[in-house]
C-alpha cells in the first residue's frame, strides 16, 4: 500500500512540475517580446546600414563618371583635307 501511495503521490508531483504557472508564462512571454523587440532593431539597422551602402556606392560611381569625362580627349580637331589637284 505505501507503494501505490508513494507512486501516486510522485505522479501527481510530475504532473504539477509539467504545468507551466502564470507566472513562468508571462516571464517567457516578456522574454519572447524583448527577443523581437531586439530583432526588428537589427533588421532596421541593417536596412539603413544598406541604403548608406547604396548612397555611398552611387555617390562613388557618380565621381568616377565625372573622372572619367575629364580624362576624355578632347575632340575638336580640324578636318583632314585633300590637296586640290
Amino acid at each position: 500500500m505505501k507503494k501505490v501511495l508513494f507512486l501516486a503521490l510522485a505522479a501527481a508531483s510530475f504532473s504539477f512540475t509539467a504545468c507551466d504557472s502564470k507566472k513562468e508564462d508571462a516571464t517567457e512571454q516578456a522574454a519572447d517580446n524583448v527577443e523581437n523587440a531586439g530583432e526588428a532593431k537589427a533588421d532596421a539597422m541593417e536596412e539603413k546600414a544598406d541604403a548608406v551602402r547604396d548612397s555611398a556606392d552611387a555617390t562613388a560611381d557618380k565621381m568616377e563618371d565625372a573622372a572619367d569625362a575629364t580624362d576624355a580627349p578632347a575632340t575638336t580637331t580640324a578636318p583632314a583635307t585633300t590637296p586640290a589637284q
